[in-house]
């Protein structure tokens, strides 16, 4: 039996805000993110690689994606990679990589407030609400206080 896996994953900064429109009545988002590597080279001289990674949403995610990200946000972005290819007005055959996205995850500090002075609220709790429905953004003084995660804590 044959096996296959086609996933990305990827943690980086929003280099633009979502351009959003409408594909056969649905909505889609597309956006980049960069990655950086860094390592030492053999005499000891420190290097950095920025990589672009171009992400797609669809649905929901994308009007998620819409509504709370913009340039500079650090994501967590899981997905497949799909490339396409199409025949250019120059009749050259062109490529395109992405990742279509069907996990996103805000990773900037709880709180956080945009340059309008805007509070994202949490993604987990824009997705689990029913329609109509209103969440309450007060805790109870009994809920435990979340500890914050840094990005070194991760395992990948």
């Amino acid at each position: 039996m044959a096996y296959s896996l086609n996933r990305a994953q990827i943690i980086g900064n929003v280099t633009k805000a979502p351009d959003v429109r409408s594909a056969g009545g649905q909505k889609v988002a597309t956006f980049g993110v960069a990655t950086n590597f860094s390592w030492k080279d053999q005499s000891g001289q420190k290097k950095e690689k920025v990589e672009f990674h171009n992400i797609v949403t669809w649905r929901k995610l994308a009007e998620i994606c819409e509504l709370y990200l913009k340039k500079g946000t650090k994501v967590y972005i899981e997905g497949r990679i799909q490339t396409r290819d199409w025949q250019g007005e120059d009749g050259v055959k062109r490529y395109k990589t992405e990742i279509i996205a069907d996990n996103m995850i805000m990773l900037d500090k709880k709180g956080a407030t945009s340059d309008s002075g805007f509070t994202p609220m949490p993604v987990e709790s824009a997705t689990a609400r029913e329609p109509g429905s209103v969440k309450s953004s007060a805790k109870p003084e009994s809920q435990p206080v979340e500890e914050e995660v840094s990005i070194d804590d991760l395992p990948f």
